[in-house]
């Protein structure tokens, strides 16, 4: 075999592990319950804020710790732990989506996606990115 057929094959050998590493890290988007059923996993799960119950974030204590409860597609309410701070005009979010997993009766987030009203958008939505 020639040197360049042997760096041909290595380099598809690598892309192909990409490929399939990226394919085994992406998430998938499901509800609490099926976050709760797979403990462990990495899901995004798509819901809105609890206005009504308190969110903790005290930065002298954890400036790494934001709990809040989240409310799912489907009704279903979970504490969410973040590891970060907390992200500007959280309370303003319409909704949000968490990428992290369940474990006990908690749903850690490891990243959080909000989409709020925009004040230069005419009231369109516009997505905020909020990342560790």
């Amino acid at each position: 075999m020639k040197k360049t057929h042997i760096i041909a094959i290595a380099i598809i050998a690598v892309a192909v592990g990409v490929i399939i590493t990226t394919l085994a890290d992406s998430s998938t988007f499901v509800d609490f319950s099926k976050a709760e059923q797979a403990k462990g996993k990495t899901f995004q799960v798509v819901g809105v804020l609890n206005k009504e119950k308190e969110l903790v974030y005290n930065p002298q204590e954890n400036a790494n710790l934001f709990t809040f409860y989240m409310v799912d597609k489907n009704g279903k309410e979970c504490k969410v732990h973040y590891k970060g701070a907390k992200p500007q005009d959280f309370e303003r979010s319409e909704q949000i989506v968490l990428t992290g997993q369940m474990q006990d009766e908690y749903f850690y987030a490891e990243k959080i996606l909000m989409k709020c009203p925009s004040k230069y958008n005419n009231g369109e939505m516009v997505e905020v990115s909020t990342e560790p």
